[in-house]
C-alpha cells in the first residue's frame, strides 16, 4: 500500500501549502483592472438670469368694496406700480404705469434670479379720483412677492426669467357714493 500512502502524503502536503498560502493572504489581491465608481460630477452654481416682472390692477366695482373680489372689476390704465428690491447696499426702485389693459411690465437692467427673492411690487397710486384705494388684494397695498410664472416653453428660449404678481385693486373710499 506504499501508492496510497504516498498520495495521502501528497494531498497532505497540497492541503498544507494552501493553508500556508491562506494564513500569509487571507484575501486575494486586487485585480489591477477594479472598477471603481465614477467621481461625482462637478457642482454648478444655477444660472443667473434676467427678471421680468408682469401684472395687471383693476378697478374694482364699488359695489364690492372692502370685499377682496375682482367681480365687476375692470382694468385701469395709467394706475402707478413699483418695484422695490432691498438686495443691495443702494436697493432699487423703478416704477411703472399699467396700459389700457391694466397691464405693467418691468424689465430691471441689473436684477437677477439670485436677488429677485429680496423684492416686491407695490400699487402706488392711481389716475381716477372714483377709484384711488390701494387694497391689499394679492399684496398690492402691502408688497407682493415675485412668483414664478410657469409658461409653456416658447420656442426660443427667453432671456429672462418671468414673475408675475397680482392681480391688484384700487376702489373707490367709503365715503363715495356708488354709482356704477
Amino acid at each position: 500500500m506504499p501508492s496510497v500512502s504516498l498520495f495521502n502524503s501528497f494531498v497532505l502536503s497540497l492541503l498544507l501549502t494552501a493553508n500556508a498560502t491562506l494564513a500569509t493572504h487571507p484575501h486575494p489581491s486586487p485585480s489591477p483592472h477594479q472598477h471603481h465608481p465614477p467621481a461625482p460630477a462637478p457642482s454648478h452654481p444655477p444660472v443667473r438670469k434676467m427678471v421680468a416682472i408682469q401684472g395687471v390692477v383693476y378697478c374694482k366695482s364699488c359695489k364690492y368694496r372692502g370685499v377682496d373680489t375682482l367681480t365687476g372689476a375692470t382694468p385701469l390704465a395709467g394706475a402707478v406700480v413699483k418695484l422695490q428690491c432691498n438686495n443691495s447696499k443702494t436697493g432699487m426702485v423703478e416704477t411703472k404705469t399699467s396700459d389700457k389693459n391694466g397691464y405693467f411690465f418691468f424689465m430691471p437692467q441689473k436684477l437677477t434670479t439670485s436677488g429677485s427673492h429680496k423684492c416686491k411690487v407695490f400699487l402706488v397710486s392711481s389716475p381716477s379720483a372714483a377709484c384711488n384705494v390701494p387694497t391689499n388684494l394679492h399684496g398690492g397695498a402691502l408688497g407682493a412677492i415675485l412668483l414664478r410664472k410657469p409658461v409653456d416653453a416658447p420656442p426660443k428660449p427667453l432671456p429672462f426669467e418671468l414673475f408675475t404678481v397680482g392681480p391688484f385693486a384700487f376702489e373707490a373710499a367709503k365715503k363715495l357714493p356708488c354709482h356704477y
